[in-house]
């Protein structure tokens, strides 16, 4: 869905941002291990479908990664999720003062589980089971 400027932003479909300094290893991370349709590779960026979202990896030269989460999936089942990209050879990252399980899953204090794991450029991605029925 597009927008127009008299109609806020509340309604625009979001683009997610990412950026690489290695395009091919970061395609075949994010359509292989990961499972994203590839929907387009230029000279500027490879573009994903991100479940309805576009994901537009920007190829640059220099790229410092931030010492944040920059993209993260909510997902019903994170103990399978985790186990299956595991076995993709995703490393789960571990972080001091946090009580992460022996898979990396912590568990917030609001009830939600949180793994988070790094792409090839260092981005940190994240996985969040929310508690109850709506899942919210």
């Amino acid at each position: 869905m597009t927008t127009s400027q008299h109609d806020g932003l509340g309604a625009a479909d979001i683009i997610a941002f990412l950026a690489t300094t290695e395009p091919e290893r970061a395609r075949e991370f994010y359509r292989a291990t990961l499972g994203l349709r590839l929907v387009s590779d230029d000279g500027f960026a490879l573009v994903f479908d991100a479940a309805g979202t576009m994901l537009r990896i920007q190829k640059v030269d220099e790229h410092r990664p931030p010492p944040f989460t920059a993209l993260g999936w909510r997902v019903d089942d994170i103990a399978e999720t985790v186990a299956a990209l595991s076995a993709r050879g995703v490393e789960m990252a571990r972080y001091p003062g946090l009580d992460q399980d022996g898979s990396g899953i912590w568990n917030a204090p609001g009830g939600a589980q949180v793994a988070w794991f790094h792409d090839p450029d260092g981005n940190t991605l994240s996985l969040t089971e929310f508690p109850g029925p709506d899942r919210s």
